[in-house]
Order: C-alpha cells, then structure tokens, then sequence
C-alpha cells in the first residue's frame, strides 16, 4: 500500500514537472498558426515548429523563452529568414498567455506584405516592434499608441501610407523610425524628452516640424519636400488667426513674436533683392555673349530646368515619376553636347532625347542624383546628375575617356556624358537586377543568398578592383565611394562595380578620411589615401556578405560591432545566421573575415593592397573550391 502510494506521489511530481517545462498547447497552436501565413523558402523554420516539439525546451529557432519555473515565450526574433507572406497579430496577441508574456517581436529584413491589424494593441507588454525592410503597406494602426510599455519602433524601409499615429502617450518610447514609407499629412507630437532615435526622412510629410529640442538633425527629416521648420532650410509660411480662434481672448500679440516676424520680413526681403540683383547682372551678361555660344547656353538651362522640375516633384522611394518635354527654343540642341562613348547600346543618342523621356527619380545622395530614363524606343537608362564638381569641362572629358579604355567585366561603364560648368550628367545601361545592398538587407528576397555566391561575389569584386587600381594608378582614380548599392547585378546576374572613379577628395590626409568614416568631395588628386579608401570599402563589403548586417545598425557601426564581438572571442556570434544555417564552412569564413578587419584596419598604412586583398581571397575561394571537390 505504501509502496502503490509513493508511486502515486511520484507520477504527480512527474506530471507537475512536465506541465511547468512545456507550453499548453494554445500557445504552441498560435506560433504554428502565425507561421503559416508566413511561407518559409529557406525552410529553416518548418522542420522545427511543428506540434510534436516544445517552443521552450526544444529552443524553436527564432523563439526565446523566460527562465521562470513556467515557460513563457518572451522573444520572437525571425530576422531576416526569407519569410514572404502576410503579419497575422490576432495569432500573437489574442492568446491572452502569450500576449501576456510577448515582449520582443522583430520581422526586419522579410518580404511580408499587408497592413498589421489593430490586434497588435492586444500584445500589452511589447518593449521592441521591429518591422524594417519589408513590404508593409496601409496605414500604421492607431492602435499601437496603445502599446504603453514599448520602447523601439522601427518600421522603416515599408510601403506604409496615410498619417502617422499619435504616439505622444507612450512616454517611454525612445526609438521612432519611419523613413523610406510613403506616410502623408503632419508629424505627430512626440515625448521628444525620451527619444534617443528618430527618422522620418524620405516620406511625403507636410506641415512644420515640432520642436524637438534640438535632439535630431536634418538627416531625420530629409526628403519631405513639403516639411517645414528647423532643423530645414524651409521656413513655415505664417499662418493667420481666425476670427473664433483663442487668440481673439487678446487683442495683442506678444513682443517676441513681432519681433520673430519682423525678422522673417527683412530676411525675406534680402532675399527678393538679391534674386533681382541676380536676374539683372545674368541678363546683362547673356546679352553681350556672342552668338555662337547662345546654343550651349540654351543647353545648360535646359538641364538645370529639367533637374529642378525633378527635385519639386514628390520623393517616393522607386515610385514617384515626372514627365517632361523640352520647348521650342530647346528643341535645336546639337548632338555634340552629349558625348557618346564606344557603346553600341546607345549608338546615335541625342541629347534632346534624353531631356524629353519620362524619368522616374531613383534616390538622392551627397555626391548627387540618379534618374531611370525610358527612352521611345523602350531602352532603359540611369543618369547620374552631379552638381558642384570643381573639375573643367577638359579634365572631365579626360577623366571619362579614360576610364573608358579601363574596361573590365565587373566594372559598369558610362555610356555617354554632358558637362557644363553647373553640372555633369552620365549615362549608364539600367540594371534590373538590383544591388548587393537590396539583395543582403531584405528588398530582394527572391532567392536564398548562400555563402558560395557572396564568396564568389567577394572574389569578383576584389579582381575587379585590383584591375581597375593598376591601369589607373598613373592617372590617380580610385573609385571613392564604394559600398554595396554601389554593386549592381546585371542580367547574368553577375556583379558589377558602378560609379567609379565619380568622387574625388579635397583632403586626403585628414584624420577623419584616414580612419575610412568620411569621403568629402573636391579636388582631383592621386594620392594613395583615395585607393586606401577603397579597401576601407571593400572590407566593409566583405563585413556585410559575412554578417548581413547594415553598415549602421540602431545607431551602431559595422566595423564597430565587428570589433567588439571578435575582441570578446565570439567570432562565430559575427556570421549572418543564414549562413551557419546552410553549413557553411566556419573556418573558410574566419578566414575571409581576417581579410575584411585587415581591410578596414583605421590606419590607411597598416592596409594590405588591393592586389593583395584580390589574392587572398582568391586563395579562400579555391581551397573551398578543393575541399567540396575532396567531399563529393
């Protein structure tokens, strides 16, 4: 009898045990469930959440778990895992034990599409919603001002439209980032007191800018043509009182604001003088201009016109596109003010035709804007428009037909370029295949990036580069501005180093460019610090094939992290998870990520060579090469 009762006592320990180490079935049912509107091509997921399993003691990837005697799912992390698909909160957040528990979801870098149901407001203890670089669309639900304990919001890199939420109520929160979306109408107040990170650049806001106490700089509200404010340029225009409005209570408006006003009044006026001054000395200029230099005029005009009807129109990340068409007086441009280089792709291109195609804005940067031109016949080009180059026509025209003749099959050619004294335009063949940057950060996830192809890119690029120092080293061009939007895929897929040799420095033995953290533009020089700069680059690229990270990351550098993780001997903690994933072999990418610290070393001396990058990479690549070969 007593022997019966110990056993009893024992099978209720046992149970007891069990149900304090598992999740109840509802929880595991709603995980299953969320996953299934999320199709999984690398099938990373699939073989491992299924109703046989525990989230928590089978350590479902992408899931963490608290340590408290009963199991709670604290943390769901599925970066960058190829899920396309649609964002199902209700899953989530209506199961009350694990919206109770929830406190970290981060999707970034996917391709899930759809609007995010106001069910998330039911995940009441979310300290991190993470939803960059996705296809997210519709607008970003009132409801997550209900979120009252969250932190960090990124929904940056999205298709989201309409306004922005009020988000003021959540006095904790601290990261707010929204740029590249297509949000609308006025910026919210904020608790700006406990921001630490805000953007909501390259969006299609209007209105003035609150006062952020001086916290964020123009990087956090660029590209909103229609903002106003510090810390932008643009002054608000003023805005009268109405008749029933609170400011009838007083009659009198206070000093500081007359004063404010009266300032705005003179600086306007200084401006309108200067405007007129202007306009009358160019025209005095043009009238004593001799004929046969009214032609070229005309032609420059023609372009900055073209460039500024550009710049006015809505900035919509790949979507927003202007039509325009030359006038009469436009329309007799010789065709020897666009150079042709030694393209048949563009055999016999006008310039006229060029300014008339419809052009759809690409992006705008510091060195510059790019365009996709669609020409009648169906041919599609990119423009590059750099303004304030302080290059000579003559030296430009030198400087393209020499990089002309340094011809490779991983460097994109310009196939034609104008220049005039207030800008230069190149032409280039449209890649449609997109770039590493799209291709690594979670734009293009098509396909599954695996460690054979970035090692073969790495190679590609490292060659290309190397060709490209040695027949240019005598004229001094390097390429000055490499990162991953800068490798272009074309139809083969194969990459392509675009833009090179299109940004020069001013200063090439300051700190700040000797450590690889600034490029400034300016004179034409061939130090040996422009080709330092590339491997800088370079090793950042490499950085970025390995750990699939963004050069900067909530505010942290690449190289930085990078640094930090291998100091504390947690090298394998670096490499992109996908990779570890696939097997990919751990020593081969030690080995490649050897190279990339010597790369990005901060003394530009201490940097191999390219021709020595190029060869050790080579070297990896075919004793990978070899040992696959050994294996099969």
């Amino acid at each position: 009898m007593d022997q019966t009762r110990i056993w009893v006592i024992f099978l209720s320990f046992f149970l007891i045990l069990q149900t304090t180490n598992s999740l109840d079935a509802g929880v595991k049912s709603s995980l299953i469930n969320f996953l299934s509107k999320l199709s999984n091509n690398n099938g990373l997921l699939d073989p491992v959440w299924n109703t046989t399993t525990d989230p928590c003691s089978d350590r479902w990837t992408g899931v963490t778990c608290d340590n408290r005697p009963n199991k709670s799912v604290s943390r769901l992390n599925l970066t960058r895992f190829n899920l396309y698909g649609s964002f199902d909160a209700s899953y989530l957040c209506n199961v009350q034990s694990l919206a109770d528990s929830l406190s970290v979801i981060i999707l970034d870098g996917n391709n899930i599409h759809g609007e995010i149901s106001a069910d998330i407001s039911n995940c009441t203890q979310l300290l991190r919603l993470h939803l960059s670089g996705n296809r997210f669309s519709g607008n970003l639900p009132g409801s997550v001002s209900m979120l009252s304990n969250l932190k960090r919001l990124d929904v940056s890199y999205n298709n989201f439209s309409g306004a922005l939420p009020d988000l003021s109520r959540i006095s904790g929160l601290n990261m707010f980032l929204a740029q590249y979306n297509q949000f609308t109408d006025k910026i919210p107040q904020f608790d700006f007191s406990n921001l630490q990170q805000f953007n909501v650049s390259y969006n299609d806001l209007s209105g003035p800018i609150p006062d952020t106490q001086g916290k964020f700089d123009l990087s956090s509200f660029f590209g909103n043509p229609r903002l106003c404010g510090d810390p932008l340029p643009n002054i608000c225009p003023l805005t009268p009182l109405s008749p029933n409005s609170e400011g009838n209570k007083s009659k009198h408006v206070p000093k500081n604001q007359i004063l404010m006003y009266s300032g705005y009044a003179v600086l306007g006026l200084v401006v309108i003088v200067f405007i007129i001054f202007w306009i009358c000395k160019r025209r005095k200029s043009e009238e004593k201009v001799e004929a046969v230099n009214k032609v070229a005029s005309s032609a420059d005009d023609s372009t900055i016109n073209k460039s500024k009807a550009l710049e006015s129109s809505d900035y919509k990340t790949g979507e927003s596109k202007t039509e325009f068409s030359m006038n009469s007086a436009e329309s007799g441009l010789p065709s020897s003010s666009l150079v042709v280089l030694t393209s048949p792709v563009v055999n016999g291109l006008k310039f006229g035709e060029l300014l008339r195609a419809p052009a759809e804005l690409l992006g705008r940067g510091k060195n510059g804007t790019l365009y996709k031109i669609v020409m009648e016949t169906g041919m599609n080009l990119v423009v590059k428009r750099i303004k304030d180059w302080v290059i000579s026509n003559n030296d430009f025209k030198v400087r393209m037909q020499r990089l002309d003749q340094a011809k490779h099959p991983n460097i994109l050619p310009a196939l034609a370029f104008y220049c005039s004294k207030q800008e230069k335009l190149l032409v280039y063949e449209f890649q449609e295949n997109g770039s590493l940057f799209r291709l690594l950060h979670g734009a293009e996830m098509g396909q599954v990036f695996g460690w054979a192809s970035r090692l073969d890119i790495a190679a590609k690029i490292a060659e290309a580069l190397s060709y490209m120092h040695q027949e240019l080293s005598e004229d001094g061009i390097a390429h000055g501005n490499l990162k991953s939007s800068n490798i272009l895929f074309n139809k083969n897929m194969e990459p392509c180093i675009s833009e090179y040799g299109l940004m020069v420095f001013d200063n090439p033995d300051s700190s700040s460019f000797a450590n690889g953290f600034k490029r400034p533009a300016g004179a034409i020089t061939a130090s040996s610090n422009a080709y330092k700069a590339d491997i800088y680059g370079l090793g950042v690229i490499l950085l970025e094939l390995l750990t699939g990270r963004l050069v900067q990351n909530d505010g942290v550098d690449l190289t930085t992290w990078v640094h930090s993780v291998v100091r504390e001997e947690w090298t394998v903690e670096v490499f992109d998870k996908v990779l570890i994933s696939e097997g990919a072999s751990e020593e081969t990418m030690v080995n490649l990520l050897q190279v990339a610290i010597k790369c990005v070393n901060r003394s530009p001396d201490a940097r191999p060579t390219i021709s020595q990058v190029a060869a050790m990479i080579n070297t990896i690549k075919e004793e990978e090469e070899r040992s696959i070969v050994s294996e099969a």
